[in-house]
């Protein structure tokens, strides 16, 4: 046995240990322009890919905006902007971000890349120094060395320090030094909540209901039914609490639309709507054009020819009723009615079959059921009266204006438009509205 060789490997094998024992310090490493720092391991809470930011008004430049994470509001600062560093490119928009856990306080960092976790002895760790970063030295916790890589540590409680050891300050001298300090994140983390005009926390809430809805639900926010939004939304919060607003799954969505649609929908309208709308429709003797887009299955399609021709009797009534629902629109025509539990007011226009009752052949003749996808183009006739309820709202705001326009173009003077109780056109000043009994139609001017 070689003595002295193994003296040697023995000693390698305690420093090694030796070392491997000091490690008590992990951090996250990430870049920065280039260059690679890290963050205590215990100050973070996760890593995240993120991406759609909601913009806060007013904020200082390096505020990124707030972000619904899982349902949490967090705030998010770019680290690069905030020291004055270049910012990658980034055409697919989806940041790198870092989650802190600062306190009882949570809040999102973006850098360029995020590397790994590293562990190190602490006491390896060297003073800052100005010439190791492009960023200020107070802002620095120390420098370390790890496999031929320069590490710059950052303190994050200090980046988002609460300042509570400064001295107080007269109130005079407080507002002068608001003014006069650039901002920061500790100032944007802790500042008072300002005064604005608007209650700014409640119109954050409901943007990231909006921005949650067409994935849960495939209910698109825009200005046709943002009233509505913004009333549910103060029902909403005395339903659920202030701090449970937000939306987490498909029950939720479904739970905040609740509501939203139109009386009788999915159901033959019932005698209140058909009283209501009546004098609303106008007397045409002569031929009736309809579009009915989102029809389902046929309810409210039988609905509005029964109207109109108990309106204008003598009319030749036209509806071209279209749905992307292929089983609905396939069922539609040969639709069966309980006779014993809807109103008098269709009586006239049923007949018996071996089946149950159906609506006459004056009634199914007038109407042709096609399988059709709105966002698709199409080409109709002069029309006189569309009828779409509920049915935009679940298209993207872009499919949402175009339909309307076609709408609009395809529309005969006086032509009426009737839509969702909770839905408006995007420009009301193309419209006469027409009311009766809190019911709204659309009349083109």
């Amino acid at each position: 046995m070689n003595t002295k060789t193994d003296t040697i490997n023995n000693a390698k094998a305690d420093q090694q240990e030796q070392q491997v024992s000091k490690v008590d310090f992990k951090m996250v490493t990430f870049t920065l322009a280039g260059k690679d720092y890290g963050i205590d391991i215990m100050k973070v809470k996760e890593i995240h890919k993120a991406e759609k930011f909601t913009f806060v008004p007013n904020s200082a430049p390096f505020v990124k905006g707030v972000y619904n994470m899982r349902g949490d509001i967090i705030s998010v600062i770019d680290l690069r902007v905030f020291f004055n560093l270049p910012v990658t490119d980034n055409a697919k928009g989806v940041e790198n971000m870092i989650i802190l856990r600062l306190e009882d306080h949570t809040i999102g960092v973006l850098v360029d890349t995020i590397d790994k976790v590293i562990g190190i002895d602490s006491s390896r760790k060297q003073p800052p120094h100005p010439l190791f970063g492009d960023i200020n030295i107070k802002y620095i916790d120390g420098v370390v060395e790890n496999d031929s890589s320069l590490y710059i540590i950052l303190d994050v409680e200090k980046i988002f320090s609460s300042g509570m050891t400064a001295p107080a300050e007269k109130t005079e001298e407080k507002q002068t030094a608001k003014q006069a300090a650039p901002a920061t994140p500790e100032t944007f983390y802790n500042a008072p909540a300002a005064e604005p005009d608007i209650d700014t926390g409640k119109d954050l809430n409901i943007r990231f209901i909006e921005e949650t809805l067409p994935t849960y639900r495939g209910f698109h926010p825009s200005e046709m039914n943002s009233s509505w939004i913004h009333r549910r939304y103060d029902s909403w919060v005395k339903q659920k609490g202030a701090e449970n607003t937000q939306l987490n799954s498909k029950a939720d969505a479904e739970e905040f639309l609740r509501g939203f649609n139109s009386p009788y929908t999915g159901q033959l309208w019932g005698d209140e709507l058909l009283t209501a709308l009546l004098p609303m429709l106008p007397d045409r003797p002569g031929n009736i054009f309809i579009w009915n887009p989102g029809c389902g299955r046929g309810f409210e399609t039988y609905s509005v020819a029964t109207m109109l021709k108990k309106k204008n009797p003598s009319c030749i009534l036209k509806i071209q009723a279209n749905d992307s629902d292929l089983i609905g629109i396939s069922s539609a025509p040969g639709l069966l009615i309980d006779k014993s539990r809807i109103p008098s007011f269709y009586e006239p226009f049923l007949v018996n079959t071996p089946r149950g009752a159906q609506f006459n052949e004056v009634i199914k003749d007038s109407i042709i059921f096609e399988y059709s996808d709105l966002n698709n183009e199409r080409s109709l006739p002069p029309l006189d009266c569309v009828v779409c309820r509920d049915t935009l709202s679940y298209l993207p705001e872009t499919a949402q204006r175009k339909t309307l326009d076609v709408i609009y173009e395809s529309m005969k003077p006086e032509g009426i438009l009737i839509l969702g109780t909770n839905e408006q056109p995007f420009n009301e000043n193309n419209w006469e509205v027409i009311e009766n009994n809190g019911l709204k139609l659309y009349k083109k001017k």
